[in-house]
């Protein structure tokens, strides 16, 4: 008779899936470095910054940002950093405002409508050369993952000014989930993540009322 060996756990892919462990902020903050798939896994957004402004050793600095509706070119939202000052919005957070690191957005509830919205972005660099640049955007509604957006800024060569364009399409909500969104006014957060090298460099957040 043939024999027969049972095996505990499936196949290979499907142990493999299993060992991984999705890391909560809490153990994110105790990594000596954090990578892409560390914050993919994230599950809500995070409460605070999961690395210094100093891990910003590439002296990237955004200095214009700019929204529009594609479908009707519509501008939306326009900033741009005048010298010598942070680009800042509505800034709640002291602290993080003198970093720049946080943007309160105030917009309609027609803009929970929109299908598809560019966000236009420019920002310098400074004395290093910047490989695999890399931004990681999840956006939650009281905790609930709504999208993540990610964009590859690529090579970045030093003391350049760069303009880029990423293409957001906004998840399709439904009529409760919108009227959700406008009467609960900055409970729809983001993180943006940006990388260099698959390390993390520098961390944004931000919230959002649909009230304005």
């Amino acid at each position: 008779m043939a024999s027969q060996t049972k095996k505990k756990g499936g196949s290979l892919l499907a142990r493999k899936a299993n060992e991984v462990r999705t890391k909560t902020e809490e153990e994110l903050m105790k990594l000596d470095s954090i990578r892409p798939d560390d914050v993919l896994g994230l599950k809500m957004a995070t409460k605070d910054y999961l690395c210094s402004p100093e891990a910003n050793k590439y002296e990237i600095e955004f200095t214009r940002f700019k929204l529009r509706d594609l479908d009707s070119g519509h501008v939306l939202f326009e900033v741009t950093k005048p010298t010598g000052v942070e680009l800042n919005q509505n800034v709640a957070d002291e602290d993080a405002a003198s970093n720049g690191r946080f943007v309160r957005y105030q917009f309609s509830k027609s803009f929970l409508q929109l299908k598809n919205v560019g966000a236009t972005i420019e920002f310098t660099a400074g004395d290093l050369e910047i490989t695999k640049f890399r931004m990681i955007e999840r956006h939650y509604f009281r905790n609930r993952l709504l999208k993540s957006f990610d964009f590859d800024f690529g090579f970045v060569i030093p003391h350049s000014t760069n303009t880029v364009e990423h293409i957001y399409e906004f998840p399709v909500l439904t009529d409760s989930e919108v009227q959700e969104m406008i009467d609960n006014p900055y409970e729809t957060k983001s993180d943006s993540f940006y990388f260099v090298n698959d390390r993390l460099v520098m961390h944004n957040k931000a919230d959002y009322s649909y009230s304005a």
